[in-house]
């Protein structure tokens, strides 16, 4: 495997060179699709290797790896942006709500607790592999680099320990400074949205009981009353599956999967397949690009998040360092 160095077209998809930040492949991780054989023209990957893209003459289908052991193919579909926008999609984590230190403080506690070293720290590369995916696809890649010995229960296990305690100290007034900071100007992004008659979709992998909090906490600091009146449909991964207690879909077929996105657009806002074009994503994170883009919507790439890093950045539709410059594209 090694960095693009060529241009590469992919019918649906885009041409990327050099500066995509693309890994060039001649088969893919599964060893399912080859360059040359079947009508394979070319195969990629994206900088942090989570998706993969198969171009044949004519398609493109791509390859959504999981640590979890559950990879799935999906076609690729052209974007396009047609405005005046019927809906905007929104990631919760990083683009709405400041607050992936804070998640990755979590995933970080509980790997220092599997380890039983309080004083363990996260690596900066793994930064790209513990935030916009799934809270077992987090934990997974912790334990296999640092501790395969131990299993995936026992994670969620401290994991949820972690989250419920921090969780209640935050609701009580007494948790971790800077938790959860709304995003510079988000408010004035979402009231313009509303103003114009948009609908809002907001998404998050994050379950349920983690991420109600935060939004709850957020809109508290914004002075926007309940979300749940504000937003037109919220979508979160549901709730985790534990002994003794029912659990929902959601660790299996979070971001970078298109469920979520496409889930939120059919059945919370009514928006058809069809209408695409009128519909757009707004994410920080390489997962969440990733995921919008296989729903079937333009992405729009928002600043200070992981997608530089994660190298998605070549598959948002447009890039924007700030919600001013956002607007005033959007609207």
């Amino acid at each position: 495997m090694k960095k693009l160095e060529r241009e590469l077209t992919f019918p649906d998809l885009g041409t990327f060179g050099a500066d995509s930040m693309f890994w060039d492949l001649q088969k893919t991780s599964d060893g399912r699709f080859e360059v040359g054989k079947d009508g394979v023209k070319a195969i990629c990957a994206t900088g942090d290797k989570k998706v993969e893209f198969v171009g044949y003459a004519d398609k493109t289908f791509a390859h959504v790896k999981s640590e979890l052991g559950y990879p799935a193919y999906y076609p690729v579909n052209g974007v396009k942006v047609q405005k005046p926008l019927k809906a905007v999609l929104m990631d919760l984590d990083g683009t709405t709500i400041k607050s992936e230190s804070f998640w990755i403080w979590i995933i970080e506690k509980t790997t220092a607790s599997l380890l039983g070293d309080p004083k363990f720290r996260l690596e900066e590369a793994d930064i790209p592999f513990v935030s916009g995916h799934s809270v077992s696809e987090h934990l997974s890649h912790c334990i296999n680099k640092y501790c395969p010995e131990k299993s995936l229960e026992e994670a969620r296990g401290f994991y949820f320990q972690h989250t419920h305690f921090e969780m209640n100290e935050i609701m009580q007034g007494r948790g971790r400074p800077g938790a959860f900071t709304p995003t510079e100007g988000i408010k004035d992004f979402l009231l313009s949205l509303k103003s114009k008659g948009i609908k809002i979709g907001l998404v998050t992998s994050g379950l349920y009981e983690k991420a109600w909090p935060e939004i709850l906490n957020g809109f508290q600091a914004l002075g926007m009353g309940d979300p749940k009146d504000f937003y037109d449909a919220i979508i979160t991964a549901g709730f985790p599956m534990r002994k003794g207690e029912p659990g929902t879909l959601g660790e299996l077929s979070p971001k970078p999967h298109p469920w979520l996105y496409a889930e939120v657009a059919k059945v919370g806002l009514g928006i058809d397949f069809a209408d695409r074009a009128s519909v757009v994503g707004i994410e920080d994170s390489g997962a969440g690009v990733c995921s919008v883009r296989l729903a079937g919507f333009a992405t729009m790439g928002l600043a200070d998040g992981n997608i530089i890093k994660s190298g998605t950045k070549a598959l948002c539709h447009k890039y924007f360092e700030n919600f001013a410059q956002m607007a005033e594209y959007l609207l």
